[in-house]
């Protein structure tokens, strides 16, 4: 998933999605929602709020509405359970106050409760949205009384201005240069380098490539592809040589031998060509609440 804000296509009324993912991997992001992840067994390490976690069998982690956030898992074998929720489900009496720290500390049921919810989710008895709602927010209730919580506090606007930044990279990456972005963002460009890696877990320049690659991707899958000079222009490369080489590094394919279903992975670390295997890194959907 490119950095920018993701937007969750719910089921039929309900304001809830359930999932089991094996080897999650996934690019920085956010979304107006609200998210819990459970380890039911592996290790996998989450970014979030501007600090490292690293979760064992277990750990529960809740990332708040708007919070930016990535994640990797440490052992290809991980199963990683994820509830998403609408946050206006939460909003009128959390809207406030947020936990203090990201990992949550104390034992909650989590494991049955995603199973009741996926059952609810597939079965769709009469008014199920409303009791998948209300299991999620007796839970997330329950997290908040016993956790430490401290006040929401004032928006940070360096880190909304950082979400906009990843939007306008997203939406005009042949044209950005670094010094773009650190004036974009304000900031010297020593300073942008230190906080975009903090923020981003790798450098501009690894992610902007992340970005003009996935968008060649979609180009080739296009109809009537364009030539590879097109490509290489429309999508900042600049030579052929260098749309080449930044492709294979990233893919482990040439683009013209690119395979018809192949999804580039979202990876927050920059693989080098000697020790890229495009196989390492498949994150798998195993359950899903969705029919």
């Amino acid at each position: 998933m490119i950095a920018k804000r993701e937007v969750r296509n719910y089921a039929a009324s309900t304001r809830v999605w359930v999932g089991k993912y094996k080897n999650s991997h996934n690019l920085l992001h956010w979304h107006y929602d609200c998210e819990l992840l459970y380890v039911e067994s592996g290790v996998i390490d989450i970014f979030c709020d501007k600090k490292g976690h690293r979760l064992t069998d277990g750990g529960l982690l809740y990332i708040d509405s708007g919070q930016v956030h990535y994640m990797r898992a440490v052992d290809p074998e991980t199963r990683l359970i994820v509830i998403i929720f609408d946050y206006d489900l939460v909003k009128n009496f959390l809207g406030d106050v947020r936990l203090a720290s990201a990992e949550i500390a104390g034992k909650y049921p989590i494991e049955p409760l995603y199973r009741e919810l996926r059952e609810l989710l597939q079965k769709r008895p009469p008014y199920f949205g409303v009791e998948a709602a209300c299991k999620v927010v007796e839970l997330v209730l329950s997290i908040f009384r016993r956790e430490q919580i401290v006040p929401r506090g004032k928006i940070d606007t360096t880190s909304h201005r950082f979400k906009e930044l990843l939007d306008d990279i997203s939406e005009r990456c042949e044209y950005y240069t670094f010094g773009d972005a650190a004036s974009f963002m304000n900031m010297s460009e020593a300073y942008f380098s230190r906080y975009f890696r903090s923020m981003a877990g790798i450098t501009f320049s690894q992610y902007l490539n992340y970005v003009r690659v996935n968008r060649a991707i979609s180009l080739l899958r296009g109809e009537n592809a364009p030539s590879s000079t097109e490509i290489a222009d429309r999508c900042g490369f600049g030579t052929i040589r260098n749309y080449n080489r930044m492709f294979r590094a990233l893919t482990g394919y040439a683009p013209k031998a690119l395979p018809p279903d192949y999804v580039l992975q979202d990876t927050f670390y920059y693989p080098s060509e000697a020790s890229f295997d495009p196989t390492l890194h498949d994150c798998e959907l195993l359950e899903s609440g969705q029919t």
